[in-house]
């Protein structure tokens, strides 16, 4: 399998716990941006945006052979283009960059970008959520060591609370053991051509057992051509992801 790797970041969601806010186009403050808001790179004038944030942490990297971006629909890809930085990449090199339209869930949305991936070929790809802006470039690089290692792998934070499952009347159903459970983030890495199958039957599937929360458990279902386990691999307590207008304080 080719070791060219692709990323997708996902922006085409509704942010509807931002207070009507689309919180990738949003700015980040100065403290988590850097010196006025922006990195070297990024034009005077211009802040850096939680989704510009994002994608220019996986185009300075020069594994990272293409990035594709999903959008909402409803808002067209100029709006977006307006949230990115007019510069990515490394100097002097035009990076390649794609937009296409996400569908009414992430499930979709990744999978509309996966299947725009095909005519590009790549071994790997990386699935990122465009709210997750301070992702590290040694993040980014554990996950691809782990998905050229393994075929996929997932970074995960352990838990400092101690769990328990409900029985969905409002009583504790059993206690979790804390060592044997994590928190997911993103990026999560995988094996292209066996991803973009899993896909494939997740949206068959998603019919009858309902939507999936993140691409690891999309992976996890399937068990066809190039499916295996999912590595784990160490998360970051900074790359949070927003989901409300304080996380952004």
């Amino acid at each position: 399998m080719e070791t060219r790797i692709a990323a997708i970041v996902t922006a085409a969601g509704s942010s509807n716990r931002m207070a009507g806010l689309k919180k990738e186009y949003l700015p980040l403050s100065p403290p988590a941006a850097g010196p006025e808001g922006c990195p070297k790179g990024c034009p005077k004038g211009r802040p850096l945006t939680v989704l510009g944030a994002a994608v220019s942490a996986f185009a300075a990297l020069p594994d990272i052979a293409l990035i594709v971006i999903t959008f909402p629909p409803d808002s067209g890809e100029e709006t977006l283009r307006e949230a990115l930085p007019r510069n990515l990449g490394r100097p002097g090199v035009e990076f390649p960059l794609f937009l296409t339209p996400g569908g009414l869930n992430r499930r979709e949305s990744v999978y509309r970008a996966l299947r725009f991936l095909e005519p590009h070929r790549p071994g790997y790809v990386l699935i990122h959520d465009g709210a997750r802006p301070w992702v590290s470039a040694a993040l980014i690089r554990r996950v691809i060591e782990g998905t050229l290692a393994q075929g996929a792998a997932v970074p995960v934070l352990p838990l400092t609370e101690t769990p328990k499952e409900l029985d969905g009347r409002g009583f504790i159903k059993s206690h979790l053991r804390r060592a044997s459970i994590a928190v997911a983030q993103t990026p999560q890495g995988f094996a292209y051509p066996a991803m973009l199958r899993a896909h494939e039957e997740a949206a068959r599937r998603a019919v009858l057992r309902g939507e999936y929360t993140d691409d690891a458990e999309v992976w996890a279902g399937y068990s066809g051509p190039g499916a295996g386990p999912l590595a784990a691999v160490p998360g970051e307590a900074a790359n949070r992801k927003i989901t409300f207008p304080e996380d952004l304080l």
